[in-house]
Formats: structure tokens, C-alpha cells, sequence
């Protein structure tokens, strides 16, 4: 296991979650990350990815249906990659995978899913009244 998600659960629309990702056996300063998702009965969906460390604009790509609720963010000290999460809405019900990358790429976008080195195990998040 190279990545391991946690701080999934059951919340109730409007409410926030914060997911982590830790990385068991590398840096994240190494890597790009990004957050995948899978709702029941769809296919997997990139909810946010940043391709280097810097955390700017040009560097961090969320999906629409997730842009100003959602927010990516790294902490270097504990080497750990979190999605911050606003406003849930049941529409956010799904199971968000951790993605990592070897190295950093240009742009504001995710990579294609098959790009990625490393998936975590998936962490459900519910979102019901």
C-alpha cells in the first residue's frame, strides 16, 4: 500500500469533510497528486488534481460540479495530501480515491486515470439528510 485515504463518512448535505492522504512509502514533494471519485452506478470522475507542489491556479484543477467547495492542499511536515470539503451535497456521494504521480506535469488538469502510479483504497463518503 503506497497511499492510504482516511476521513471518509456520513454527513448531512451542507455539512464539510476533510479527506487525507498519506503516503506510506514515498514523498509527496515528489509527486503530483489528485482526487478520483466513483458515485454508484458511474464511472470514475477526477473531482481535483494539482501537478506540483506550488498549490497555484495554474497547477490545480477541480472539477466543475465541485469548484468552490472543494479545496486540494498539501502538509509537507506530515507528508500528507488533503481534499477539503464544502457544502456537501448528496450529488457528492461517492468513493474518492487518492491518486500520486512520480514527478510534477504543466497545466491545471488530471491526468488520464491510467497515468497515475499510485491509488489508494478508496474512502466512501455519503451524503444524506
Amino acid at each position: 500500500v503506497h497511499v492510504v485515504e482516511s476521513g471518509g463518512g456520513l454527513v448531512q448535505p451542507g455539512d464539510s469533510l476533510r479527506l487525507a492522504c498519506a503516503a506510506a512509502d514515498f514523498t509527496w514533494d515528489h509527486f503530483s497528486a489528485g482526487w478520483f471519485r466513483q458515485a454508484p452506478g458511474k464511472g470514475r470522475e477526477a473531482v481535483s488534481c494539482d501537478s506540483d507542489i506550488s498549490g497555484s491556479d495554474g497547477s490545480t484543477y477541480y472539477a466543475d460540479s465541485v469548484k468552490g467547495r472543494f479545496t486540494i492542499s498539501r502538509d509537507r511536515a506530515k507528508n500528507t495530501v488533503y481534499l477539503q470539503m464544502n457544502s456537501l451535497e448528496p450529488e457528492d456521494t461517492a468513493v474518492y480515491y487518492c491518486v500520486a504521480k512520480r514527478g510534477y506535469y504543466s497545466g491545471s488538469y488530471c491526468l488520464p486515470q491510467e497515468r497515475y502510479d499510485y491509488w489508494g483504497q478508496g474512502t466512501q463518503v455519503t451524503v444524506s439528510a
